[in-house]
């Protein structure tokens, strides 16, 4: 069993769990439930941006930052310049909980993407209730059928969608509705990384879509070559999160990102 088969084994039994514990009638109440969304995709359109990520932990490096402070780090984000927070809430793989969008959302004025392995509608109505502006969907956990479903309740509730992919053979699921096409440098079975999977799959991107490069980015020369091919969004966790001080570390990007852009060909 791989590390991905793993997680969403204990992902059909926890949302399970959660929907009984709190059922939908309950969601829909919510405060953010009925409020207005923040829009990434219009954000990338306008100009390049990193999407900065805040998680504790992660199957392949194990504990990165057990003790951060959900607020006090996204706050430094979007103070950095980044154009959104991603939010990992899988508890038992990354140390997340939905509670961390829940605390950052009136915090922050950028887009909160929602990183979680969805698997059931159930969970975009939570994501929707949590404060999220856009969710996250897995090609290769999900079918094509069900990534066209997921996308309209999304889009229903004003919620935005970035299409994970891995494989060239997942492009296949996405279809013109879809707002963002992300491409995940880390190979899910075996969670190792590297931007030569971006620069693969970059020819056969849709134009429709706006690409994201997410994973395994350490430097600005990285970058600068994504922006080259037409990548938009970057994604960058691990190194932040790593880092002394997560907020000064994105600034850094974010305006080597500002210069790379205005130079890019």
């Amino acid at each position: 069993m791989t590390i991905l088969d793993n997680i969403i084994e204990h992902k059909y039994l926890e949302v399970k769990l959660r929907s009984e514990q709190f059922p939908l009638h309950l969601i829909v109440e919510r405060e953010y439930y009925s409020s207005p969304t923040r829009s990434l995709k219009n954000k990338l359109k306008a100009g390049p941006g990193i999407i900065a990520e805040f998680k504790r932990k992660s199957p392949s490096k194990g504990t990165i930052r057990s003790e951060a402070d959900v607020v006090e780090i996204t706050q430094s984000y979007g103070s950095a310049g980044a154009a959104a927070c991603s939010i990992l809430t899988d508890n038992d793989f990354f140390g997340g909980s939905a509670l961390d969008i829940l605390m950052a959302r009136p915090k922050i004025q950028i887009p909160i993407l929602r990183k979680e392995f969805i698997i059931d509608p159930y969970q975009i109505h939570e994501a929707k209730a949590l404060g999220a502006d856009l969710i996250l969907l897995i090609a290769e956990c999900l079918t094509k059928q069900q990534i066209k479903d997921f996308t309209t309740l999304a889009h229903d509730l004003g919620l935005e969608v970035l299409m994970e992919l891995h494989f060239e053979e997942e492009l296949d699921k996405w279809y013109d509705q879809i707002d963002l096409i992300g491409v995940n440098n880390r190979n899910l079975k075996t969670f190792e990384t590297g931007i030569a999977k971006s620069i693969e799959l970059a020819p056969l991107l849709p134009h429709e879509s706006v690409w994201v490069s997410e994973s395994g980015l350490k430097g600005s020369e990285e970058i600068s070559a994504l922006i080259k091919i037409g990548f938009k969004g970057f994604l960058i966790g691990e190194t932040f999160m790593k880092a002394p001080d997560p907020g000064l570390l994105c600034q850094t990007f974010v305006q080597n990102l500002t210069f790379n852009s205005t130079h890019a060909e």
